[in-house]
């Protein structure tokens, strides 16, 4: 082959089933046996019902394939079927499915024995292989049956759900995790600007607050340097900034010239050196107000800027509003950095320092998040309670990559660390009835049984199982409410929109 062969066969599962509607054990005798395959490989599952594999007769293998793993039908490709037994192989290459994501094949098995069923795909983006590792050729017709009676698909609280219908939603099944899974602490955490992401604003002088432009509103982005109001104090009997900057204008100028003559002199004898040190000294000291007045300050009053680029979080003033110098006027905020602060009880002291993730969950969208998908950490937590707030806090540091509004709050579980394994499942996966907790672990890949299970804690994420699944288990982790409708609405038919 050209390009990469992915030959990787993860999982093969063989079914039988000699009738959709009939149970297991029963058998009709005028319906031939079917036996259904499964199959994984890195790309694809495979979902197959075939005729049985009888020497001379010809078998149809009607094949569902679903990339993975989003679960969606492979719409275009061509396909080969190889079905190998004691080294011989019977081969047929379909262009392209025979329905959406289905390939029909009709193959004639040459010889009798155990083989394996071979399906290499070509598409645009590579070519692929998936393997059935055991299948089985019959000498005639009767020996399959017997095969087939000998295998039972239990039906005890199950539902039929086709690959047609999987299709057509978002649905995906996975094994459970055995992984660590420490004590989890379920809080709600307030979202504040981290230090030195939001820089509060001060006026530099009494005056008249006078806003530079219409457009200076809470929400608006600003530059660094951009002026957003101006302090103006003229017509004020004190603390007039404008008679303030005139005077200190006058002085230096003053200064400037008087210095600039006694140099002069000096240079004929005629002013003193002294007098020289003196008049340098006043023009001096008149230079460095002047200075910091016209830096701040105008004839019409001082300028208020921004200090950095980013946004106006909050105005605390009004346009024409007489302020103190040092009152707060606006605070700008970047939001780049954001800083979490929950508040947990103090029964839950001993486990704050083992915490090292977390997991987030905006209230505004729903979305979750985990500490490291938002290069977040944990920053500090208290080790000691106040008369005002008995509750011990705990910050967190991390990036604005989602929905989060300074000043608003959001859902947080604290994990904290732990050697223990676990069996998990995604929340995803579990549905409640009257406070019991099931998922529907998959039989085949169109039939699902509903089990219940014993839950533990949860991070936000993924909830511990303590008993009624094992890792062997497959699972459906998207998808489990519509095959719980479809459970409420009546069992289907299991070849209900197949092709044979």
């Amino acid at each position: 082959m050209k390009n990469k062969l992915f030959f990787v066969a993860l999982l093969a599962i063989v079914f039988v089933s000699c009738n959709a509607k009939h149970d297991a054990n029963e058998h009709d005798p005028h319906e031939e046996p079917k036996f259904q395959y499964t199959a994984y490989s890195a790309n694809f599952e495979l979902f197959a019902e075939a005729d049985a594999f009888v020497i001379g007769e010809a078998a149809n293998v009607l094949s569902h394939f679903s990339i993975l793993p989003d679960f969606k039908a492979l719409e275009s490709g061509s396909m080969t079927i190889r079905l190998i037994v004691n080294g011989k192989e019977t081969t047929q290459t379909l262009d392209k499915p025979t329905r959406k994501g289905i390939y029909s094949f009709d193959i004639k098995p040459e010889t009798v024995g155990n083989g394996k069923l071979v399906f290499d795909i070509k598409t645009t983006s590579g070519n692929y292989q998936v393997i059935v590792p055991q299948v089985t050729v019959y000498a005639k017709e009767e020996a399959a049956q017997v095969a087939a009676d000998k295998i039972v698909i239990s039906k005890t609280n199950t539902t039929s759900f086709t690959k047609e219908q999987s299709w057509k939603i978002a649905f995906a099944t996975e094994f459970p995790k055995t992984e660590p899974f420490g004590q989890v602490i379920k809080t709600t955490a307030q979202v504040q600007s981290a230090q030195g992401d939001e820089v509060i604003v001060s006026a530099k002088a009494s005056g008249i607050v006078m806003l530079s432009t219409n457009n200076i509103l809470e929400g608006k982005s600003v530059s660094n340097g951009q002026t957003l109001f101006s302090i103006s104090s003229n017509g004020l009997a004190s603390n007039n900034s404008a008679v303030q900057f005139a005077e200190a204008k006058n002085n230096f100028e003053k200064a400037s010239a008087d210095y600039d003559r006694a140099k002069e002199l000096a240079k004929d004898q005629i002013v003193s050196a002294k007098d020289l040190l003196n008049a340098k000294n006043i023009y001096d000291n008149a230079r460095a107000v002047y200075s910091n007045m016209n830096k701040n300050f105008s004839s019409s009053g001082q300028s208020v800027k921004s200090p950095m680029s980013g946004f106006v979080k909050q105005i605390f003033v009004q346009n024409g509003q007489n302020i103190e110098a040092g009152q707060v006027i606006v605070s700008i905020s970047q939001n780049k950095t954001l800083l979490l602060r929950a508040e947990v009880q103090q029964k839950y002291a001993p486990l704050l320092g083992t915490i090292r993730s977390a997991t987030i969950r905006t209230l505004n969208d729903n979305e979750t998040y985990t500490l490291e998908q938002l290069n977040g950490k944990v920053l500090s937590y208290g080790k000691t309670a106040n008369n005002d707030n008995y509750l011990l806090p705990v910050n967190l540091q991390i990036d604005n990559k989602g929905g989060f509004v300074s000043g608003g709050f959001v859902e947080i579980y604290l994990k904290s660390m732990t050697n223990t394994q676990a069996l998990t499942v995604p929340n995803a996966a579990l549905l409640e009835e009257q406070g019991v907790y099931y998922v529907y672990v998959q039989v085949n890949p169109e039939l699902f049984e509903k089990r219940e299970v014993k839950i533990g804690g949860t991070d936000g994420l993924s909830t511990e199982i303590r008993n009624g699944i094992t890792n062997k288990d497959r699972i459906v982790t998207k998808g489990a409410m519509m095959i719980k409708l479809a459970q409420a609405t009546g069992t289907l038919d299991a070849h209900s929109g197949h092709v044979h």
